[in-house]
């Protein structure tokens, strides 16, 4: 990799990479469940002998050697999370205030502020790497870890265009690293139960999905302020934080705290949460590409404010028919765009404000995030006639757990970036282009990463990198 100067990275991907303070109490309670062992983390790991283990071979009853690149925030409870199966050996991070209490947390870990110099000095020290920076790192950083023969557990959203998701996937592929995206409900139990029940029919043929998250992700409040630019403070490398991204001034209104309302930085509401809210439907019905997608904005024009995301959007993907299942529209619901009740929905039922309400010929399923709470059927009446099918999927895990067993066992971890994870942050890629031109129907040709009616739509398929920039 060519640079113009050391690159980046550090922080975390639900605040920043030099340590966000954003998203919310409940949001923090919740990594912090995953990070004290749910689902049975600190359980004893039993080891098959014969347990390969493709690139970065790891020996059975070793501890993994692992590398953390963004440390602070959703960084440290990765990290945590993994500690009772890895030896932490090397931490990364542009921020030494933010990343201070991990650093203190494993003081014999070798510290770095740039991950670049990490793996030409120290790669041979480590088999695996987390990577929890803000997004517009994640593939640069994943991407290096990939090359060197690492496997790679990234959190949300997998990368910050179609291009990446697309390069990492036959990165990963070809390299036989073993990787997971941090859709953390995907190994949940009740996402198990949302796929079981509406694989056999729950709801009958499902049509329609209403989903979102009310999360408002959006710097066009502070639009002109950032334009002035502020001092740097003095722990934070500011060159490395924006790493590819062409270089602009510091602003607190981007780190700590608020990069994903930012388009250079940041996916939005519908990066943030796509991967963890249209998971259980993208598994269960095998969404797959969509044909089309198109999105509606308001009060947002992208040639004056494009900076920033708008507060709200409305963003529809259309599913061709696949297998035994018809096509489906899938209606996607941002910020101050809410999730409306569907015609037939029980009165008696709550608005859901961050989750889906799938409706099939028969009746609807209601869940919330991550697939992860009030899963139902509606009206009450189908619920209780509702025979439950024999469970089928494995329950009990836990997703850090999840990767790290795949790396001894040598197979996939549930949400590998080549055939689950990169393909459903693809879904939240391309609706981030049509947020960028509103109103315009997009038709997607998946094969060759295309759009076939709006070629100018396709120069937001990739984000240009500053000079010396490259995966």
């Amino acid at each position: 990799m060519k640079t113009s100067r050391k690159p980046l990275d550090a922080g975390q991907d639900s605040r920043s990479l030099a340590g966000a303070s954003g998203a919310g109490v409940s949001r923090r309670r919740f990594l912090r469940r995953l990070a004290l062992g749910a689902a049975g983390v600190a359980a004893p790991m039993i080891v098959p002998a014969h347990v390969l283990g493709g690139a970065g071979r790891v020996a059975p009853n070793d501890k993994i050697r692992l590398a953390g690149i963004g440390v602070g925030g959703m960084g440290a409870a990765n990290l945590q999370a993994l500690a009772p199966y890895c030896d932490i050996v090397a931490l990364c991070d542009v921020d030494d205030q933010r990343a201070a209490e991990t650093f203190a947390r494993y003081p014999s870990a070798r510290r770095y502020k740039d991950f670049r110099r990490m793996f030409e000095e120290f790669s041979d020290k480590f088999d695996a790497v987390v990577v929890s920076s803000p997004d517009h790192t994640h593939a640069v950083a994943s991407m290096m870890a990939i090359n060197h023969r690492k496997h790679v557990y990234c959190e949300k959203p997998l990368a910050h265009s179609v291009h990446e998701v697309r390069a990492l996937m036959r990165a990963a592929a070809e390299a036989g690293v073993v990787t997971q995206l941090g859709n953390q409900g995907h190994s949940f139990d009740s996402i198990r139960d949302c796929v079981e029940w509406l694989q056999a029919g729950a709801i009958g043929r499902v049509h329609t999905i209403y989903c979102g998250c009310e999360a408002v992700n959006s710097g066009l409040d502070q639009l002109a302020e950032v334009r002035k630019g502020r001092p740097v403070p003095p722990t934070l490398d500011w060159d490395l934080w924006l790493g590819p991204v062409p270089w602009r001034p510091y602003h607190p209104a981007y780190v700590p705290g608020a990069w994903r309302g930012w388009t250079a930085f940041g996916s939005g509401t519908i990066g943030d949460w796509v991967c963890h809210v249209v998971d259980p439907v993208f598994w269960a019905l095998d969404l797959g590409a969509p044909r089309t997608v198109v999105a509606r904005v308001r009060d947002w024009d992208p040639r004056t404010q494009g900076e920033a995301y708008p507060k709200g959007d409305v963003v529809t993907f259309e599913f061709p028919a696949k297998g035994g299942r018809g096509p489906v529209t899938l209606h996607w619901y941002s910020g101050t765009e809410r999730i409306p009740r569907p015609e037939g929905f029980d009165p008696e039922e709550p608005d859901v404000k961050t989750g889906a309400i799938v409706v099939g010929d028969r009746g609807m399923m209601v869940y919330g995030s991550h697939g992860a709470s009030r899963v139902h059927l509606v009206p009450d009446k189908l619920m209780k006639e509702f025979q439950r099918p024999p469970r089928r999927l494995p329950r009990g895990l836990e997703h850090h757990r999840d990767w790290v067993d795949a790396i001894r066992e040598g197979r996939k971890a549930g949400s590998d970036f080549t055939s689950y994870g990169g393909p459903l942050t693809e879904l939240a890629m391309l609706g981030i282009v049509a947020i960028k031109m509103p109103g315009v129907k997009l038709e997607w040709d998946a094969e060759r990463m295309r759009f076939t009616n709006v070629a100018e739509a396709n120069q937001y398929l990739r984000t240009p990198y500053r000079e010396g920039w490259t995966l």
